[in-house]
Protein backbone atom coordinates (compact mmCIF):
# COMPACT_ATOMS: atom_id res chain seq x y z
CA UNK A 1 0.00 0.00 0.00
CA UNK A 2 3.00 2.50 0.88
CA UNK A 3 4.56 1.91 -2.44
CA UNK A 4 1.47 2.34 -4.16
CA UNK A 5 0.81 5.89 -2.35
CA UNK A 6 4.62 6.81 -3.40
CA UNK A 7 4.02 5.81 -6.58
CA UNK A 8 0.48 7.92 -6.95
CA UNK A 9 2.53 10.88 -5.55
CA UNK A 10 5.31 10.72 -7.80
CA UNK A 11 2.99 10.77 -10.83
CA UNK A 12 1.00 13.81 -9.16
CA UNK A 13 4.07 15.63 -9.26
CA UNK A 14 5.38 14.82 -12.74
CA UNK A 15 2.07 15.83 -14.41
CA UNK A 16 1.43 18.90 -12.03
CA UNK A 17 4.93 20.42 -11.76
CA UNK A 18 5.56 21.14 -15.07
CA UNK A 19 2.24 23.47 -15.97
CA UNK A 20 3.41 25.23 -12.47
CA UNK A 21 6.53 26.13 -13.55
CA UNK A 22 5.43 27.37 -17.13
CA UNK A 23 2.76 29.30 -15.82
CA UNK A 24 5.07 30.56 -12.44
CA UNK A 25 7.61 31.59 -15.46
CA UNK A 26 4.36 33.98 -17.29
CA UNK A 27 3.66 35.51 -13.96
CA UNK A 28 6.84 36.69 -13.87
CA UNK A 29 7.60 37.81 -17.44
CA UNK A 30 4.27 39.81 -17.14
CA UNK A 31 5.02 41.19 -14.52
CA UNK A 32 2.35 40.85 -12.46
CA UNK A 33 1.76 41.80 -8.74
CA UNK A 34 3.16 39.67 -6.20
CA UNK A 35 -0.27 38.93 -4.82
CA UNK A 36 -0.94 36.99 -7.25
CA UNK A 37 1.69 35.20 -8.24
CA UNK A 38 1.61 34.07 -4.06
CA UNK A 39 -2.01 33.12 -5.32
CA UNK A 40 -1.67 31.03 -8.20
CA UNK A 41 1.77 29.03 -5.84
CA UNK A 42 -1.01 28.70 -2.79
CA UNK A 43 -3.71 27.29 -4.87
CA UNK A 44 -1.34 25.44 -7.05
CA UNK A 45 -0.59 23.73 -3.55
CA UNK A 46 -3.79 22.89 -2.77
CA UNK A 47 -4.72 21.68 -6.28
CA UNK A 48 -1.53 19.05 -5.94
CA UNK A 49 -2.63 17.63 -2.54
CA UNK A 50 -6.30 17.31 -2.98
CA UNK A 51 -5.76 15.50 -6.75
CA UNK A 52 -3.05 13.25 -4.83
CA UNK A 53 -5.65 12.26 -2.05
CA UNK A 54 -8.65 12.12 -4.73
CA UNK A 55 -6.22 9.73 -6.86
CA UNK A 56 -5.46 7.56 -3.68
CA UNK A 57 -9.32 7.51 -3.08
CA UNK A 58 -10.14 6.15 -6.89
CA UNK A 59 -6.93 3.70 -6.27
CA UNK A 60 -8.62 2.28 -2.69
CA UNK A 61 -12.28 2.86 -3.35
CA UNK A 62 -13.69 4.01 -6.76
CA UNK A 63 -12.12 1.19 -8.93
CA UNK A 64 -12.24 -1.90 -6.79
CA UNK A 65 -16.03 -0.73 -6.17
CA UNK A 66 -16.77 -0.52 -9.71
CA UNK A 67 -15.45 -3.74 -10.47
CA UNK A 68 -16.88 -5.92 -7.66
CA UNK A 69 -20.33 -3.82 -8.81
CA UNK A 70 -20.07 -4.94 -12.19
CA UNK A 71 -18.64 -8.73 -11.31
CA UNK A 72 -21.98 -8.80 -8.70
CA UNK A 73 -24.20 -7.91 -11.15
CA UNK A 74 -23.20 -9.68 -13.78
CA UNK A 75 -23.52 -13.12 -11.43
CA UNK A 76 -26.88 -12.60 -9.65
CA UNK A 77 -28.74 -9.59 -11.20
CA UNK A 78 -31.07 -10.12 -14.29
CA UNK A 79 -30.18 -7.94 -17.26
CA UNK A 80 -33.25 -5.68 -16.18
CA UNK A 81 -32.08 -5.02 -12.98
CA UNK A 82 -27.91 -4.68 -14.42
CA UNK A 83 -29.00 -1.93 -17.32
CA UNK A 84 -31.28 -0.04 -14.88
CA UNK A 85 -28.65 0.35 -12.26
CA UNK A 86 -25.81 1.30 -14.77
CA UNK A 87 -28.10 3.97 -15.43
CA UNK A 88 -28.53 4.93 -12.42
CA UNK A 89 -25.02 4.91 -11.45
CA UNK A 90 -24.36 6.84 -14.98
CA UNK A 91 -26.66 10.00 -13.65
CA UNK A 92 -25.32 10.05 -10.11
CA UNK A 93 -21.78 10.25 -11.05
CA UNK A 94 -22.47 12.83 -14.17
CA UNK A 95 -24.04 14.91 -11.74
CA UNK A 96 -21.35 14.39 -9.21
CA UNK A 97 -18.40 14.87 -11.42
CA UNK A 98 -16.18 18.42 -11.44
CA UNK A 99 -16.56 18.92 -15.31
CA UNK A 100 -20.00 18.68 -15.33
CA UNK A 101 -20.53 21.53 -12.76
CA UNK A 102 -17.83 23.53 -14.32
CA UNK A 103 -19.22 23.29 -18.23
CA UNK A 104 -22.60 24.21 -16.52
CA UNK A 105 -21.41 27.49 -14.56
CA UNK A 106 -19.68 28.57 -17.66
CA UNK A 107 -22.57 28.20 -20.25
CA UNK A 108 -24.91 30.05 -17.87
CA UNK A 109 -22.34 32.69 -17.29
CA UNK A 110 -21.95 33.06 -20.97
CA UNK A 111 -25.58 32.57 -22.01
CA UNK A 112 -26.89 35.38 -19.06
CA UNK A 113 -28.81 32.69 -17.64
CA UNK A 114 -30.94 32.12 -20.47
CA UNK A 115 -29.45 28.11 -20.07
CA UNK A 116 -29.74 27.30 -16.91
CA UNK A 117 -27.00 24.82 -15.41
CA UNK A 118 -29.14 22.56 -13.88
CA UNK A 119 -30.97 22.24 -17.27
CA UNK A 120 -27.75 21.54 -19.28
CA UNK A 121 -26.67 19.26 -16.39
CA UNK A 122 -29.58 17.41 -16.24
CA UNK A 123 -29.41 16.80 -20.30
CA UNK A 124 -25.71 15.87 -19.91
CA UNK A 125 -26.31 13.34 -16.75
CA UNK A 126 -29.41 11.86 -18.87
CA UNK A 127 -27.37 11.40 -22.22
CA UNK A 128 -24.32 10.12 -19.91
CA UNK A 129 -26.76 7.35 -18.41
CA UNK A 130 -28.51 6.28 -21.24
CA UNK A 131 -25.35 5.58 -23.52
CA UNK A 132 -23.33 4.06 -20.37
CA UNK A 133 -26.70 1.66 -20.00
CA UNK A 134 -26.21 0.94 -23.85
CA UNK A 135 -22.75 0.32 -24.00
CA UNK A 136 -22.93 -2.53 -21.15
CA UNK A 137 -26.47 -4.29 -23.50
CA UNK A 138 -23.58 -4.42 -26.25
CA UNK A 139 -21.66 -6.67 -23.95
CA UNK A 140 -24.89 -8.98 -23.92
CA UNK A 141 -26.17 -9.05 -27.11
CA UNK A 142 -22.56 -9.27 -29.08
CA UNK A 143 -22.99 -6.26 -30.74
CA UNK A 144 -19.84 -4.92 -32.55
CA UNK A 145 -18.42 -1.59 -31.31
CA UNK A 146 -17.44 -0.34 -34.61
CA UNK A 147 -21.02 -0.48 -35.59
CA UNK A 148 -22.26 1.49 -32.65
CA UNK A 149 -19.45 4.14 -33.02
CA UNK A 150 -20.62 4.54 -36.37
CA UNK A 151 -24.01 5.03 -35.43
CA UNK A 152 -23.21 7.61 -32.79
CA UNK A 153 -21.12 9.16 -35.13
CA UNK A 154 -24.26 9.73 -37.58
CA UNK A 155 -26.88 10.15 -35.18
CA UNK A 156 -24.76 13.40 -33.81
CA UNK A 157 -23.57 14.71 -37.46
CA UNK A 158 -27.33 14.30 -38.80
CA UNK A 159 -28.80 15.92 -35.40
CA UNK A 160 -26.26 19.22 -36.35
CA UNK A 161 -28.71 20.19 -39.16
CA UNK A 162 -31.76 20.69 -36.47
CA UNK A 163 -29.17 22.19 -33.66
CA UNK A 164 -28.70 25.54 -33.00
CA UNK A 165 -25.10 26.88 -33.39
CA UNK A 166 -24.61 27.90 -29.49
CA UNK A 167 -26.28 24.19 -28.81
CA UNK A 168 -24.04 22.96 -31.28
CA UNK A 169 -20.98 24.47 -29.84
CA UNK A 170 -21.74 23.47 -26.45
CA UNK A 171 -22.97 19.95 -27.29
CA UNK A 172 -19.22 18.77 -28.31
CA UNK A 173 -18.24 20.12 -24.97
CA UNK A 174 -20.13 18.49 -22.83
CA UNK A 175 -18.41 15.55 -24.57
CA UNK A 176 -15.31 15.92 -22.74
CA UNK A 177 -17.56 15.41 -19.21
CA UNK A 178 -17.11 11.84 -20.01
CA UNK A 179 -13.70 12.03 -19.80
CA UNK A 180 -13.56 13.39 -15.59
CA UNK A 181 -11.76 12.15 -13.26
CA UNK A 182 -14.99 10.31 -11.41
CA UNK A 183 -16.79 8.29 -14.40
CA UNK A 184 -13.76 7.40 -16.70
CA UNK A 185 -12.08 5.08 -13.49
CA UNK A 186 -16.19 4.06 -12.29
CA UNK A 187 -17.49 3.07 -16.16
CA UNK A 188 -14.19 1.37 -16.95
CA UNK A 189 -13.95 -0.30 -13.66
CA UNK A 190 -18.05 -1.76 -14.38
CA UNK A 191 -17.39 -2.80 -17.93
CA UNK A 192 -13.94 -4.60 -17.03
CA UNK A 193 -15.59 -6.39 -13.57
CA UNK A 194 -18.93 -7.75 -16.03
CA UNK A 195 -16.76 -8.82 -19.50
CA UNK A 196 -14.30 -10.34 -16.30
CA UNK A 197 -17.62 -12.51 -15.26
CA UNK A 198 -19.49 -13.34 -18.64
CA UNK A 199 -18.61 -16.12 -20.38
CA UNK A 200 -16.44 -16.02 -23.83
CA UNK A 201 -16.12 -12.18 -23.13
CA UNK A 202 -12.23 -10.53 -23.42
CA UNK A 203 -11.72 -8.38 -20.78
CA UNK A 204 -9.35 -6.37 -23.19
CA UNK A 205 -11.70 -6.16 -26.20
CA UNK A 206 -15.41 -5.99 -24.17
CA UNK A 207 -14.29 -4.60 -20.93
CA UNK A 208 -13.09 -1.21 -23.46
CA UNK A 209 -14.75 0.71 -25.58
CA UNK A 210 -17.36 1.73 -23.17
CA UNK A 211 -15.81 5.40 -22.62
CA UNK A 212 -16.44 5.94 -26.20
CA UNK A 213 -19.38 4.95 -26.54
CA UNK A 214 -20.71 6.81 -23.52
CA UNK A 215 -19.23 10.28 -25.36
CA UNK A 216 -21.98 10.22 -27.76
CA UNK A 217 -24.30 10.80 -24.84
CA UNK A 218 -23.91 14.24 -23.31
CA UNK A 219 -23.06 15.68 -27.20
CA UNK A 220 -26.67 14.10 -27.81
CA UNK A 221 -28.31 15.36 -24.84
CA UNK A 222 -27.50 18.62 -25.21
CA UNK A 223 -28.31 18.66 -29.36
CA UNK A 224 -31.86 17.54 -28.70
CA UNK A 225 -32.17 19.84 -25.61
CA UNK A 226 -31.40 22.80 -28.21
CA UNK A 227 -33.65 21.36 -30.66
CA UNK A 228 -36.68 21.39 -27.55
CA UNK A 229 -35.23 24.86 -26.43
CA UNK A 230 -35.04 25.92 -29.94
Amino acid sequence: MLEEIKKIFIEVIQSVAPIIVVITALLFILKLPGGIIGQFLGGAALFTLGLFLFLIGIQVGLLPVGEAVGAALAERGSLAVLIGTAFILGLTVTVAEPNTGVLSHYVEMASDGRIGASTLTAAVALGVAIFVALALLRLFLNIPLALLLGAGCAITLSLLIFTPARFAAVSYDAGGVITGPLLVPFVLALGIGIASVLGGKSVLEDGFGLIGLAFFGPIIGVMLLGVLLG
